[in-house]
């Protein structure tokens, strides 16, 4: 379901990219880094949702992530090419114990993810947003939550109102999306683009209130632009 952008609105600033391209020729050494960590607890999709973004395909049978799973991807916007470092850690405190430091170390940006059919993932976040905090990642981190699995429409358990408390409590802007399905890929792409857009140009995000509950399909255009009604 798509929600429609009020004309007029000054909830927050939407951003849709309708194509990001990388030149071929580019000097790598002028490109800017941007570090983006992806947690929440295990099975909930974090390898799936990199995958799809960095490969542009479903990873069909994920193994468990043991310690850290690294991806990079490198984009040009607005004529600046950047590279985003995607790390996506265990959900298992076992596999992260010895890695937990590093891995929060120099953040750029976060990615919390839970399970649409899972109410004990998304009961979850607010330990792994405490433990953003015990390990200095600063309240000016951006922040994004993102509900994974919504194609499985059935099984959910955890209503969008829920989700979109949280995340307004916690100032982030809410996701919902599926990495299994092709039809969501340019939803899964905004989430990475929007803290993207967000680094490369350090203005803050700004929340839009969902109008009804259902799929949640945020997309992104230059501040310049104004909003209009979601395609999805």
């Amino acid at each position: 379901m798509a929600i429609e952008h009020k004309a007029g609105s000054e909830d927050f600033d939407t951003v849709f990219v309708d194509s990001v391209e990388l030149s071929s020729s580019y000097n790598d050494r002028n490109c800017r880094v941007f570090k983006i960590i992806v947690i929440g607890d295990t099975s909930v999709g974090k390898t799936c949702l990199t995958y799809r973004f960095c490969g542009g395909s479903f990873l069909k049978n994920p193994e468990a992530t043991i310690g850290v799973d690294f991806r990079e991807k490198t984009l040009e916007l607005d004529g600046e090419v950047i590279k985003l470092q995607i790390w996506d850690t265990a959900g298992q405190e076992r596999f992260r114990k010895s890695m937990v430091d590093h891995y929060y170390r120099s953040t750029h940006a976060v990615i919390f993810v839970y399970d649409v059919t899972s109410l004990v993932t998304f009961q979850s976040l607010p330990e792994w947003i405490e433990e953003c905090g015990r390990h200095s990642v600063g309240p000016l981190v951006p922040r994004v939550v993102v509900g994974n699995k919504c194609d499985l429409r059935d099984r959910r358990e955890v209503p969008t109102s829920a989700a979109q408390c949280l995340a307004d409590t916690h100032n982030m802007p809410l996701f919902e999306t599926s990495a299994k399905d092709p039809t969501e890929e340019e939803n899964v792409d905004a989430i990475f683009l929007t803290l993207a857009y967000r680094l490369k140009s350090h203005k803050p995000l700004r929340l839009k209130q969902p109008t009804a509950e259902g799929d949640i399909r945020y997309r992104w255009r230059p501040k310049k632009q104004e909003a209009g009604t979601c395609q999805c």
